[in-house]
């Protein structure tokens, strides 16, 4: 059983999953830039938290995955001068495909399953 929360109640509404394909000559500069672009992105206002990861089975596999209060505050970290300069350039490597999630349902021992309503069920959003 979930509890239901409105969404300005949810601590972070959007995971952002960026993937990357590096090769394996490339991983340790990757590795090196990709903690430049999580300093850079966590720092910016609306950031929740974030990690850089690299796949278990297939090293050439990486994400960068950030937790943000809401879009807005997601969109507007990627116009910043210091995230340009650090998370862009990393995007030659990027997987190309949708990054942006909201969150309907987490779980977390302090507050065990909430659910949210979707933003895109708002009157108006497309």
């Amino acid at each position: 059983m979930s509890t239901r929360v409105p969404r300005t109640a949810i601590v972070a509404a959007v995971l952002v999953v960026t993937r990357y394909l590096v090769p394996a000559e490339e991983a340790a500069t990757f590795h090196e830039s990709g903690g430049q672009a999580l300093t850079v992105l966590v720092a910016r206002p609306g950031c929740t938290g974030g990690h850089l990861s690299r796949n278990i089975d297939d090293p050439r596999l990486w994400t960068l995955t950030t937790t943000w209060v809401g879009v807005g505050d997601y969109r507007r970290a990627l116009s910043d001068y210091e995230v340009k300069l650090h998370a862009v350039p990393l995007m030659h490597r990027a997987i190309d495909e949708p990054t942006a999630f909201e969150d309907l349902l987490t779980w977390t021992p302090a507050s065990g399953l909430v659910a949210a309503d979707s933003d895109r069920d708002e009157p108006g959003h497309r």
